[in-house]
Parts: structure tokens; C-alpha cells; sequence
């Protein structure tokens, strides 16, 4: 499995927020770009990165950021936040990022992450984005009607790259991921399926590798990195050793 550490950008800064609530957000760093450094010299092999501030507009707007990020990195990245549209995708892709998540596009366009599939194939994502059990979209601002597996089975004969499934409701709160229903997701679809949100420990990473192999692509977490509780380059190891 491949271990992603969360890079979220607020005004131009790593930030992680309690329970996707942009007025609840903590600044651990200004410079995006060394902080994608040092995952890298850590051992990462992959970088998760959303556009806090483009996923609540609906287009980019940490996009400086993001090429400091991409300048100073050679591993893969992968981006969301406010891409809505075909010409953004190819706007991140040609800049250099390796996939790009589609979360509110994936609910409310499904036509254009199918049309993404066939035109970059390999490099779509689909961000499922759920509270209590309900997707939720414009940042999390949102709760829709639609529940978590039918969105992402919505997608399973598209191509998509890997589904990334996250329970708000444990997202930047230090509880512990929701195994269970990350699990039920990925054994019920066959896209890979990346867990987040609520990875705050190592003991976490653990039972995510022994209870995911197999069934899981990854895991992301941010805050539990920034505050020590996690030590990025230990969790690479630990979940990519067979």
C-alpha cells in the first residue's frame, strides 16, 4: 500500500481543518513547497495535496502553491480542489500533476469525470467525500441525497484511477479512521479505494496495512504528521513491506 501525506492549502499555506470547517483551520506551514520537500526526503513516495479555498469557489486558487509544490518535488502528486471542468484537468496534468480527484464534479457532472477517464486514462480520481454516510460536496459544505457506495459505483466501468473515501466526521479530529465502512467500500466496488480521514496514530497505520492488504491502494493522513504522531517515512515503510 502507499502511504499519502496530506498537504491541504489555505491562503497559500499547509493548514488541516477540524471536521472540513474552514473556520476551525490550523497552520503548520508557509512554505508549501519545502513541506513537500521534506515528505519526499522522508521516504513518501506519493503526495496528497488539496486546494482548500478551490474546492469552496469551484476553481483554482492556491495555484502558486501547488506549482512551488510540483517545483520542488520529483514524486508523484495527486490534486483536487475546484476542478470542475475538462480545461482544468488538462491545466494541472500539463503542469505536471500525476492525477487529479474529482469530488463535487463526480456528483454533479458525472458525464465529465467518464469524459476525463477516456481522454487522460489512468490519471482521474474520484474524491467520495462522506457524512454519515451521504456524500458531501463544495468543500464539504454541502450534504447531498446521494449515499457514498452509489457514487462510487457510479464510476466502475469508467477507468478511474482510485476511488479516495473519506469520513468527515473523523477527518482532522484524531479518533481513529472508520475501517469498517472503508472496508465494506472497497471490497464492494472494484476500483481501489484509498482511506482517509481519522489516521492519527501509527497503531492506525497498522491496522489499516493488516486489514487492507489486498483490499486497499493507501492510506492519507495530515494532521497526525504534522503533530508527531505520525512519522511519515515510518509509515511508507510500514505499508509498503509485504
Amino acid at each position: 500500500m502507499i502511504f499519502f501525506p496530506a498537504i491541504d492549502l489555505k491562503d497559500g499555506q499547509c493548514v488541516r481543518l477540524l471536521r472540513g470547517d474552514m473556520e476551525r483551520a490550523t497552520v503548520f506551514n508557509d512554505n508549501p513547497g519545502a513541506q513537500a520537500r521534506a515528505f519526499e526526503d522522508a521516504g513518501c513516495g506519493w503526495l496528497h495535496v488539496v486546494d482548500l479555498n478551490g474546492a469552496f469557489e469551484g476553481r483554482p486558487v492556491n495555484g502558486a502553491a501547488v506549482d512551488a509544490i510540483l517545483a520542488a518535488v520529483t514524486i508523484p502528486v495527486q490534486l483536487g480542489g475546484g476542478i470542475r471542468n475538462l480545461e482544468t484537468i488538462a491545466l494541472w496534468l500539463d503542469k505536471g500533476v500525476a492525477r487529479v480527484i474529482l469530488g463535487t464534479a463526480a456528483l454533479n457532472n458525472p458525464d465529465l469525470v467518464k469524459q476525463a477517464c477516456r481522454e487522460f486514462p489512468g490519471r482521474i480520481a474520484v474524491g467520495v467525500d462522506a457524512r454519515d454516510g451521504f456524500v458531501a460536496v463544495e468543500g464539504w459544505a454541502e450534504v447531498s441525497k446521494m449515499k457514498a457506495f452509489d457514487l462510487a459505483d457510479r464510476f466502475e466501468d469508467a477507468g478511474v484511477a482510485a476511488i479516495i473515501y473519506t469520513d468527515i466526521s473523523r477527518d482532522g479530529a484524531m479518533e481513529g479512521p472508520n475501517i469498517k465502512a472503508t472496508l465494506q467500500l472497497a471490497a464492494a466496488i472494484s476500483t481501489p479505494v484509498i482511506a482517509s480521514g481519522g489516521v492519527s496514530s501509527m497503531d492506525d497505520i497498522k491496522q489499516l496495512r493488516v486489514a487492507g492488504r489486498g483490499i486497499l491502494e493507501g492510506v492519507i493522513s495530515g494532521r497526525a504528521i504534522y503533530d508527531g504522531r505520525i512519522d511519515p517515512g515510518a509509515a511508507a515503510k510500514i505499508l509498503a513491506a509485504e
